[in-house]
C-alpha cells in the first residue's frame, strides 16, 4: 500500500484561511532583521505566509497583520514589491 504523504497547510495573514505551503508567498524576517520574500521557502528567520491575491495583501496591510506575524515594522517598498508580484 502507498505512504499518504501530509502537504504542510499554513495560514494565510491576510484572508486568515489554511492553504498548502506551496500554494503562499513567504515573507520572512531574517537573523539579521531584515524582511524579505522569500522564493524557496527555506530561508532561517520568522516568516509569514500570503495568499497570491491582492485582496489578501490589502487586508493584510490595512490591519497590520503582516506586521504583527513578523513583529517588526514593514517598509512601503515590501509591500510594493508584494503587490507587483501578484500584478505578474
Amino acid at each position: 500500500m502507498p505512504k499518504v504523504r501530509k502537504i504542510p497547510q499554513r495560514m494565510c495573514v491576510g484572508c486568515q484561511e489554511m492553504k498548502p505551503k506551496k500554494e503562499l508567498i513567504r515573507i520572512v524576517r531574517t537573523p539579521q532583521d531584515s524582511i524579505e520574500i522569500d522564493n524557496t521557502g527555506k530561508k532561517s528567520g520568522r516568516g509569514a505566509y500570503i495568499c497570491p491575491r491582492v485582496e489578501c495583501l490589502q487586508r493584510a496591510s490595512k490591519e497590520k497583520r503582516l506586521e504583527k506575524a513578523l513583529q517588526r515594522q514593514i517598509s512601503k517598498e515590501i509591500y510594493q514589491v508584494l503587490a507587483e508580484r501578484l500584478e505578474t
